[in-house]
């Protein structure tokens, strides 16, 4: 898609107005300064140029008086000239301030020039003694040091006003053509073109808002395509358990079979099948509001993984694992312990039905730093390396366990509830080698612990007693 105009569009006009209004602000103001500073150095060397004619003047009326031996008979036609031949007009006083020199070398020029002239005074000297002045006038008006110093200035205003308006073109295209194109691409993304990017080429800043840009675009793609898979994932769910039940209502409806224990025992397991998928959307849905439903109170979370441990054991009994646990130290922690118990229950389900019959599930807690840790590892299958980053992702099961009787919601309602507490949640696996599910909790502000018991060390022993009423998970 081509891009518009940048200097056609609004922001283009604005930002090269701005840049121009800038631009000939400052020429006009280094113009004028430039202007004055000239006019004030032209001034100054024109004026000690003159001091220095009129000092000439003086010393060659001076030689004149010593020769003639007074004012009376002395040529001052050398004095004139020198005058003349910068253009002024001389006058020379005696001691007594009369004119002794009118100025006759100039004539009806000289006088014109006297009277609207720059004036400058030597004194005459002979021996030490002042024996007269003379008065050098120079004609007002501009020199040509003034005009070629103007000239320049007139000439570099000139040039930096046409740089000006280049780098500004230049500036605006740079700084405008990003967000024009950013606006483009917005309205082509809205308008339903999904794939429809920036392609983020712009100088800093400018660049980090198109990449933000496209990768906000990328995100709300992969949330749609997630939206849709978890359409048909749900639909997928619920449509099995329904379209047994169906046939088999509609078997009974018929007289094919016979409406014994076996086949109504048959039908409510569908709908246990199917009360189980909505009960995991339901719980889904309350971990995503659950920062607006938690309770937190000072609680242990070692206390609460051994009864979810108590709760679950007759689904690991019943899936023959072999349990072990590894909480020596309390695990205090300021949260809802339904929550944690929920999130736990949901880890031991979830190794229940993915283990194979033998295998070891351990649960270990540890203090680490300003947080506590709780994980559940087994020597189960393990998930590929393919399935491992989406596997806390919402009706996301593994390609290995199609066969297993569940909707995939289990572990994305324990990185819900988990991340509403504040805390982590991952896993690490390798095929064949197990699966480890690590929780990590921000540590309690006060220790659950009976009043004068110090909190043991992340890697310290147990207390020597035992707090009371503490349950044995064994």
């Amino acid at each position: 898609m081509r891009e518009p105009g940048v200097l056609r569009s609004p922001l283009g006009r604005r930002l090269l107005a701005a840049f121009l209004l800038v631009a000939l602000s400052s020429v006009v103001v280094l113009t004028v300064a430039a202007l004055i500073a000239t006019d004030r150095g032209v001034s100054g060397a024109m004026r000690a140029e003159q001091q220095r004619i009129a000092g000439r003047a003086a010393a060659a009326a001076a030689a004149a008086y010593t020769g003639a031996g007074g004012w009376a008979g002395a040529d001052l036609g050398r004095a004139a000239a020198v005058a003349d031949a910068a253009g002024a007009h001389l006058v020379v006083l005696d001691d007594t301030g009369a004119t002794v020199w009118p100025g006759r070398g100039m004539g009806g020029r000289g006088m014109r020039a006297a009277m609207s002239a720059h004036t400058r005074t030597a004194p005459v000297e002979v021996s030490g003694t002042r024996v007269g002045a003379v008065r050098v006038s120079f004609p007002a008006g501009a020199t040509p040091a003034r005009d070629i110093a103007w000239s320049w200035v007139a000439a570099a205003a000139a040039a930096a006003l046409l740089a000006a308006l280049l780098v500004s073109g230049f500036v605006t295209r740079r700084l405008a053509r990003p967000l024009v194109r950013a606006a483009a691409t917005a309205r082509r993304f809205t308008a339903g073109e999904r794939g429809a990017r920036t392609g983020a080429g712009a100088p800093g800043e400018l660049g980090e808002v198109l990449h933000a840009f496209d990768a906000m675009a990328d995100e709300v793609v992969r949330s749609d395509t997630v939206r849709r898979r978890l359409a048909a994932d749900v639909a997928h769910e619920l449509r099995t358990p329904l379209a047994a039940l169906q046939a088999g209502l509609e078997e009974l409806r018929d007289g094919l079979r016979p409406a014994d224990a076996e086949r109504l025992g048959a039908l409510h397991d569908q709908t246990l099948r199917l009360g189980r998928v909505v009960a995991d959307l339901a719980d889904l849905s309350a971990a995503e509001s659950a920062a607006l439903s938690l309770r937190p109170v000072d609680t242990d979370l070692a206390q609460v993984a051994r009864a979810a441990l108590d709760a679950e054991r007759p689904h690991l009994e019943a899936a023959a694992l072999r349990v072990e646990t590894h909480l020596p130290v309390p695990l205090p922690v300021h949260a809802d312990p339904d929550r944690l118990h929920q999130s736990v229950a949901n880890l031991l389900t979830n190794a229940a039905r993915y283990c194979r019959p033998g295998d070891r599930l351990t649960i270990a807690g540890r203090t680490e730093g300003a947080g506590v840790v709780l994980e559940v590892a087994d020597t189960g299958p393990g998930i590929a390396a393919d399935d491992l980053p989406h596997v806390f992702d919402r009706l996301r099961r593994g390609g290995n366990s199609r066969d297993v009787a569940g909707s995939g919601i289990g572990l994305a309602v324990v990185r819900e509830l988990i991340g509403a507490h504040g805390g982590t949640v991952t896993a690490a696996s390798r095929e064949g080698s197990g699966t480890v599910i690590t929780v990590r909790l921000p540590l309690a502000a006060r220790a659950l612990t009976p009043p004068g018991w110090p909190v043991p060390p992340a890697a310290g022993p147990p207390p020597r007693r035992p707090p009371p009423r503490a349950p044995a998970a064994r």
